[in-house]
């Protein structure tokens, strides 16, 4: 586990960054890259939380997969329309052409009156898709990260990040989105009326299968369990389910796997999927159920999918938000 904390991460020079794409196609180059560069080693702590006193239940938490967070402040106020004072958010910039190299996720976090901890995911070595450059404006990265992020109205306790090791894949073969770095969960400690629990915000990785998925989920809970003895645990994010399976969910062995290990899962009506095309993912077809909960020691009430259209009809992500109530520990 990653728990070394910052209030910057540290940015790789961009002759640093070009050097990355002359590296040897190997896991063992990657990771000794991995293993030499501060800021993907570290987590930043940023923003400030709204209040100080543990959340009282009911709350509801957020979980939204921002495809980039092209829209950070049309975002924040769909998140602020359900009241959640826990998110859960992936796919977030920080410092990317495609962004107007924003930080998007300390701009939601100050918007919402959050602490936020954001990790890198990714390093990406190019400026995106065929359709993500028509929003760039340079034809460079000022910090070509790309990550997960947990943000809350209370304060965030021993925040971590645990890399979900796999086969380096984006490394190996990213086509038009080369990248050096790997799928994680990051998560923190959250105080409630009734004591901690532990809040994770996760990505799985989607160029892969179902036993994969299953493995990244496995050494998840490995982990959890042995650094949060006995706390209650929620686990949310873009789970990546169906994907390479002709969209079915239900062929996860991830379902089966954690519900042995005592969690529940909850991603809103079974029948509606998460998906949608978006201004970046722009296939009409696109429907699949990728975004989900799971929960151990949590009553959990109501999950809803919530749409990522804006008032004015705009799609705000390829994702649809999902929220879950926590109605108080088991």
């Amino acid at each position: 586990m990653i728990e070394e904390t910052v209030s910057q991460l540290a940015v790789p020079s961009q002759e640093t960054r070009a050097g990355f794409t002359t590296i040897e196609r190997s896991i063992a180059a990657h990771d000794a890259v991995m293993a030499a560069l501060a800021e993907m080693n570290s987590i930043e702590i940023g923003g400030a939380p709204s209040s100080s006193a543990p959340l009282a239940f009911p709350f509801t938490v957020a979980a939204w997969n921002l495809e980039r967070c092209l829209f950070a402040p049309e975002s924040a106020a769909h998140l602020a329309a359900t009241a959640a004072p826990v998110v859960l958010l992936s796919e977030m910039d920080d410092g990317m052409a495609r962004t107007g190299q924003r930080h998007p996720t300390a701009e939601v976090a100050a918007a919402l009156g959050m602490q936020y901890a954001y990790g890198v995911e990714f390093i990406e070595l190019g400026l995106g898709s065929d359709t993500e450059l028509e929003f760039c404006k340079d034809d460079f990265n000022a910090k070509g990260f790309h990550g997960n992020a947990l943000m809350a109205a209370v304060p965030l306790g021993r925040p971590f990040i645990l890399r979900l090791w796999g086969e380096r894949l984006w490394f190996m073969d990213g086509g038009d989105q080369p990248r050096v770095g790997e799928r994680f969960a990051i998560g923190a400690v959250i105080e409630t009326e009734a004591g901690p629990f532990v809040a994770v915000s996760t990505h799985l990785e989607s160029a892969t299968t179902a036993p994969y998925r299953e493995r990244q989920v496995r050494e998840l809970i490995d982990t959890l369990d042995e650094a949060f003895p006995g706390l209650p645990v929620l686990i949310g994010g873009d789970l990546n389910t169906g994907n390479h399976a002709g969209g079915d969910f239900e062929a996860e062995g991830l379902f089966a796997m954690s519900a042995a290990r005592g969690f529940s899962r909850h991603g809103g009506p079974l029948a509606e999927m998460t998906t949608r095309p978006s201004l970046i993912t722009r296939w009409p077809e696109r429907a699949m159920k990728l975004d989900w909960f799971l929960s151990r020691g949590l009553k959990i009430g109501e999950s809803r999918i919530i749409s990522s259209l804006d008032p004015t009809g705009r799609p705000l992500s390829d994702h649809h938000l999902i929220t879950c109530l926590v109605e108080g520990f088991e």
